[in-house]
């Protein structure tokens, strides 16, 4: 049998005896815990002895287990914050909760703000002087706090936690690394003039004077301090130039907010955060946050100028540029010249009058995006007219400018004004497409100053004129075309028709917005300025004189009374979107419940007239394997018509960087954010989103 060899028992005792007054104050910085499977709370304090009259810390200490986290004082689309309720003695006084910065923790379709792994609490206590040195004090509190993962559950414990009073306070080494922590996460006075603005669902924080590089800062983000300011969901991108640091933030249509109040943190290069106290006053219209460096939107928008020649809304105008090529074949290097300068300037012109306009209204505080024209019944209606008149010119109905007198050379019609004027109506026809590149240079530069806005704007006209400009550069090229001759009077002929099947389109587009009534009137517009355009025609063949007169007149009544109709066409109810079979319509409410239930969601946010967005639909959307892949793998899919200009769908294509459709998202399940699909879609590009691609 073994024994336990005997030790001394008159040393242990003295040793206990000597120990306990040294952990007697470290055991009492702290309350006894209250456990669950998801988090441990305590109430801790900084000193181990306090003293009269002096004020200390008491805390809120959540310790949380892996996936679990708790909330900031704004906890963001969901949650609440922690609560601590004090029992002080007489003459006692605690301060509000100092709130270290949160993370960002986004949660399915949700955003919120709050900790993870550990967290203290602080708030202030101020003791009454009439505190008697070697009293004991006894703190007591009520507190609640919310944990959640895949579920939230509320906790809530009563803590008390005794203190010794002394003559001078005694701080607690256990307890201090604690508070030291959660002091250095507390947001700083901000060493910086700050900016802010606001208008038409935007906002910015713009820091001055920061000396800040883009190697020294990773990234910034602002927690606001208050809900209801921002959309949590929405990215807040960051420029940093010259040491001017720049923001982009999103409103929430119903915020009213005079202020931006909350936390802005900041993370270098190593990962660091520091935190700063903001509050500024929303003072004129937010500034540019863009995402993309100025050149780059310049390069992206020339590109997408260019390749926009070859999409389907620019053919109608591929016909008159036809034309006018033909004409030139003959024609000296001056006259060449002219004439391409002549149309990339109308081209030019248009374009910086849709961004002026752009510009414009969202100074005003209304929210408008490329081919917002289009969303209009009136301007559909006007455009159609406009493109049947362009069409009965081509077929002979009537001419503009010229009589049809006999022996009119076939090469004198046209000249600057026309090229100018097939400028102008490239670019209105343009607009209901968006070609590769558009969509990253236009979301950029509609939140950039208005000087660079314009300046995009009209890099995409130069890129769109830029195979026309080319021969003002080298009129020799014109060399090699046909020489004009009878042929020129067929093919004209000829390309009246791709102006009659634009109409038509057109048409179909206002059925869509505006419904029968709509369609009529569209239509009555159109035969009456045709019966005025023919009446034109007549009257030119006849010669000068009263005739002519009568003929002009006949024009012009004719305009006026199809220009009479618009009025009735804007104030036509929008018409329901159609129903399609294999998708139901969109709202951010469903694309949250869905992505809550753990579905894959497919969103087309589209319009009747983008050219594009039909396109994209039969060729990929309509494909059988498409059909296929989402009924097997359950893919909700969700159409946005933007047909009529939702505000809703809107907002949610700002959300995203885009000014126009067609927009394309994927949420896998699971997925925190979207994979946005290209602009031009094929039935492979779809299906390799579909499989993780």
């Amino acid at each position: 049998m073994l024994r336990r060899p005997s030790l001394p028992l008159g040393p242990l005792l003295l040793g206990l005896v000597l120990a306990v007054p040294a952990a007697a104050p470290a055991s009492a910085v702290e309350s006894a815990a209250i456990s669950s499977p998801r988090a441990t709370a305590t109430l801790v304090a900084d000193s181990a002895a306090v003293a009269p009259g002096q004020t200390f810390q008491l805390g809120l200490r959540l310790r949380l287990a892996p996936g679990w986290h708790s909330y900031w004082r704004n906890a963001g689309d969901a949650g609440a914050a922690p609560e601590v309720v004090l029992n002080l003695p007489e003459g006692a006084s605690a301060g509000p909760i100092a709130w270290p910065a949160p993370e960002r923790i986004p949660y399915g379709p949700l955003v919120n703000y709050g900790y993870t792994n550990e967290v203290l609490l602080p708030l202030p206590v101020t003791l009454p002087a009439s505190l008697a040195p070697g009293e004991l004090l006894t703190l007591q509190a009520e507190a609640t706090w919310l944990v959640c993962a895949d579920v939230c559950i509320p906790e809530e414990g009563q803590f008390s936690l005794t203190l010794p009073v002394a003559e001078t306070a005694t701080p607690s080494p256990l307890a201090a690394p604690l508070f030291e922590a959660a002091d250095a996460a507390l947001p700083r006075a901000l060493p910086w003039p700050v900016q802010a603005g606001g208008g038409a669902g935007r906002a910015s924080l713009t820091l001055g004077g920061t000396g800040l590089t883009p190697a020294a800062l990773q990234d910034a983000f602002f927690f606001p301090a208050e809900p209801g300011v921002l959309d949590n969901t929405a990215p807040q991108p960051m420029t940093l130039r010259d040491g001017r640091l720049t923001l982009g933030l999103t409103l929430l249509p119903d915020a009213a907010a005079a202020a931006l109040e909350g936390t802005l943190v900041l993370r270098d290069g190593g990962g660091q955060r520091a935190a700063f106290a903001i509050s500024a006053p929303l003072v004129g219209p937010a500034e540019s946050a863009a995402t993309l460096p100025l050149w780059q939107a310049l390069l992206l928008a020339l590109a997408g100028g260019l390749i926009l020649n070859l999409m389907p809304c620019v053919f109608p105008v591929l016909a008159m540029k036809a034309m006018a090529l033909a004409r030139l074949g003959g024609a000296a290097r001056g006259e060449i010249r002219w004439h391409a300068t002549a149309y990339t300037a109308g081209v030019l012109v248009s374009f910086g009058a849709i961004g002026g306009l752009l510009v414009a209204l969202r100074a005003a505080g209304t929210a408008a995006g490329w081919g917002f024209q289009f969303t209009e019944p009136a301007f559909v209606a006007a455009m159609a007219w406009l493109v049947l008149a362009v069409g009965l010119n081509l077929s002979g109905v009537f001419v503009l400018g010229r009589t049809m007198g006999a022996g009119q050379s076939l090469a004198g019609r046209g000249g600057a004004l026309g090229a100018f004027a097939t400028g102008g109506l490239a670019v209105l026809l343009a607009t209901p497409c968006t070609a590769p590149f558009m969509a990253a240079a236009l979301g950029a530069a509609l939140v950039m100053p208005p000087a660079a806005t314009m300046a995009v704007f009209l890099a995409l006209g130069l890129g769109l004129a830029a195979p026309y400009a080319l021969l003002g550069l080298a009129p020799g090229l014109a060399c090699a075309l046909p020489r004009p001759g009878l042929w020129m009077e067929r093919l004209r002929q000829a390309l009246a028709f791709p102006m009659y099947a634009t109409a038509a389109w057109l048409v179909w587009v206002l059925a869509l917005q505006a419904g029968p009534d709509g369609v009529l009137l569209g239509l009555a517009g159109a035969v009456v300025l045709a019966a005025g355009l023919w009446g034109l025609g007549l009257a030119q063949r006849a010669g000068a004189g009263g005739w002519r007169i009568a003929g002009v007149t006949a024009a012009g009544v004719a305009v006026l009374a199809a220009l009479a109709l618009l009025p009735r066409l804007s104030a036509a109810p929008a018409v329901a979107a159609q129903a399609d079979a294999q998708a139901e319509p969109w709202s951010a409410a469903r694309v949250e419940a869905l992505r809550a239930a753990g579905r894959p969601v497919f969103v087309n946010a589209t319009a009747a007239w983008c050219i594009t967005c039909q396109v994209n639909d039969r060729v990929a959307l309509r494909a059988a394997a498409v059909r296929d892949a989402f009924a097997a793998q359950d893919v909700a899919y969700l159409k946005a018509d933007w047909t009529r200009g939702d505000p809703a769908i809107g907002a949610m294509l700002r959300e995203q960087g885009r000014e126009g459709v067609p927009l394309y998202l994927y949420w896998a399940p699971g997925a925190a954010t979207p994979q946005v699909l290209p602009q031009i879609l094929t039935e492979g590009l779809v299906l390799e989103a579909l499989r993780g691609g």
